[in-house]
């Protein structure tokens, strides 16, 4: 079930970024960024060492970075801000999920 789900999203968000793309804007580092942490989710999901809940949170903290970078995106540019800001989203999320992914909470 968690699985479907986790996919599900992974999918939405892909979707999110070739739309992104289709804008016109392309900000390849964040992109990048986003599916190493998604794929790092799913890793988490299938060894266990994320909880069905802790995965949940991690993918909706990664949909609002999806959501900051297509709002950096509207106006037809991302400035220098707005990209430091979308990396640093992303440092605290690799952060979260690290925390996450070792501390010792498994699914039995």
């Amino acid at each position: 079930m968690i699985n479907r789900w986790l996919s599900v999203a992974v999918t939405t968000a892909c979707m999110g970024v070739g739309v992104a793309h289709a804008q016109g804007v392309a900000t390849p580092g964040v992109d990048q960024r986003q599916i190493n942490q998604e794929r790092r989710i799913e890793q988490g999901v299938a060894s266990g060492q994320l909880t069905p809940r802790e995965a949940a949170r991690m993918q909706r903290q990664q949909n609002r970075v999806a959501a900051a970078e297509a709002d950096a995106k509207a106006d037809g540019r991302v400035t220098a801000t707005e990209r430091a800001r979308l990396h640093a989203m992303q440092d605290r999320n690799s952060r979260r999920i690290h925390r996450q992914k070792h501390d010792r909470q498994r699914v039995r």
